[in-house]
């Protein structure tokens, strides 16, 4: 597979894991009705693990402590603290408020990439294409309604973009030793279950067999633990290991987006004028802030056409 073959492969794996995940908060609404948010978050990566296992029951071999470490330290930002960050989040400020500070995860992964990445600047569109991404993902999320802030949620909320962040980057490191994703993905899940421990002990884990056996829990379930977890943590890993760890977070622009379009099609919402707009002004920051709308060829030289 060629170079642009391969990136094309990891904006489609980044686009799916957005789609996937932008309509899990359904099946997540369902499930908390039965179990907590720490039982639900156990169990989805409980079963993502399994699956991993399943797919490819190989061990991973890391070449170096160092390695080792920062797989450990993925599972920990980009699965137990993000997630537990986001959850806790929710409670103490609106789902609105959590989602727009989330999508600004890609700003922090640019600003953290320069500090601990590989030091490349990004260029001016990059952040203009954020300032109006952002402006869309505000429309979606108030829909011209009063903001109110909330610091200890929003705080929170600030934390947890910047795990995803970290975990993106520290991502990026991984794959460049060329470990293999579903092994590395699988690993990754085991830190993330291991640092887990400490806050189902805090916050206690007694899930209800019976109500989780019911086909619809079950069916949900299985989905965010299935799909929303192994196959999509393989396929954003990938995407982070082709295109890099700020083109990959770019995407999350488009998480706000994806979910007023499932609230449509599986809820009967209605898109209003101002959410409407707000897809219109995502999509051109989404498209502003990668090179997804710069022709594959941008120069010539010496009469022959070269790639950038």
């Amino acid at each position: 597979m060629n170079r642009h073959s391969s990136s094309l492969t990891g904006y489609l794996a980044a686009a799916f894991c957005i789609c996937v995940w932008g309509t899990t908060y359904i099946s997540s609404k369902i499930l908390l009705r039965v179990i907590t948010p720490v039982e639900l978050l156990l169990i989805r990566f409980v079963i993502g693990y399994l699956v991993l296992w399943i797919i490819q029951p190989k061990r991973l071999r890391t070449e170096s402590l160092r390695d080792e470490v920062r797989i450990a330290a993925c599972g920990l930002t980009g699965i137990t603290l993000y997630y537990l960050l986001e959850n806790v989040a929710l409670t103490f400020t609106q789902a609105s408020n959590v989602g727009v500070i989330i999508a600004a995860a890609p700003f922090f992964t640019a600003l953290l990439s320069m500090l601990f990445g590989d030091k490349k600047r990004q260029p001016p569109r990059f952040y203009a294409g954020f300032v109006i991404a952002m402006a869309g993902i505000c429309l979606l999320s108030f829909g011209g309604a009063a903001v109110s802030f909330h610091l200890k949620g929003d705080f929170l909320g600030f934390l947890a973009a910047v795990m995803w962040a970290l975990y993106s980057i520290l991502c990026r490191k991984v794959y460049a030793k060329g470990y293999p994703v579903i092994l590395t993905t699988r690993r990754m899940f085991f830190y993330g279950i291991l640092f887990m421990i400490v806050p189902v002990l805090t916050m206690g884990f007694h899930p209800a067999p019976s109500e989780l056996l019911r086909p619809v829990a079950a069916a949900n379930l299985l989905f965010l633990g299935v799909v929303g977890c192994a196959v999509c943590f393989i396929a954003w890993n990938y995407a982070v290991r082709v295109i890099g760890a700020v083109k990959t977070s770019i995407f999350i622009y488009l998480t706000p987006v994806v979910t007023v379009i499932s609230s449509v099609l599986l809820l009967d919402e209605i898109i209003t004028v101002p959410a409407a707009a707000g897809i219109v002004m995502t999509l051109a920051g989404l498209l502003m802030s990668s090179d997804l709308a710069l022709p594959a060829v941008k120069k010539r030289k010496g009469g022959l056409l070269h790639e950038s």
